[in-house]
């Protein structure tokens, strides 16, 4: 399989710049990792805690949607799978709306003491579940590469 690899963003000028541009580099990522994904591996499993790649995605959604638009999650680890009905294409579409919805509400900010704490966790989070995604599509169908 072909390695389609992006390297992370040369941002420059101020910190919440640098932030925001390593949050989306990392968002459109893991979109594109689900994006394509095969049923029913996308949702299927793949080590003993029940991960799966759509319901990695499915969750940050809510997490997007929690710290930037002010959702309330009262069951989060119900946020880990997608609904039955819900195709890749759909989650996905959600996923890149709710960012998108996310960014617009971030261009209104004009305090980045105010954002700080929302853009570092989200990129920690986004992170750690786009590591968690590289594993599992490449276990489902060998695909590699940011």
């Amino acid at each position: 399989m072909t390695r389609r690899d992006t390297p992370p963003p040369r941002t420059g000028g101020g910190e919440t710049e640098v932030l925001r541009g390593f949050l989306d580099y990392l968002r459109n990522s893991i979109a594109a990792k689900v994006d394509g994904a095969p049923e029913p591996q996308v949702r299927t499993a793949g080590v003993p805690s029940g991960t799966n790649l759509l319901g990695l995605l499915n969750h940050l959604t809510f997490v997007e949607r929690a710290t930037f638009l002010g959702d309330k999650v009262t069951n989060w680890p119900s946020t880990f799978r997608a609904a039955p009905a819900d195709s890749v294409a759909d989650v996905v579409t959600r996923y890149r709306e709710t960012v998108e919805r996310a960014n617009e509400v971030l261009d209104r900010n004009t305090d980045p003491g105010s954002v700080r704490w929302a853009l570092v966790h989200m990129i920690e989070e986004t992170g750690r579940h786009a590591g968690h995604a590289d594993i599992l599509r490449e276990l489902i169908d060998g695909a590699t590469g940011r």
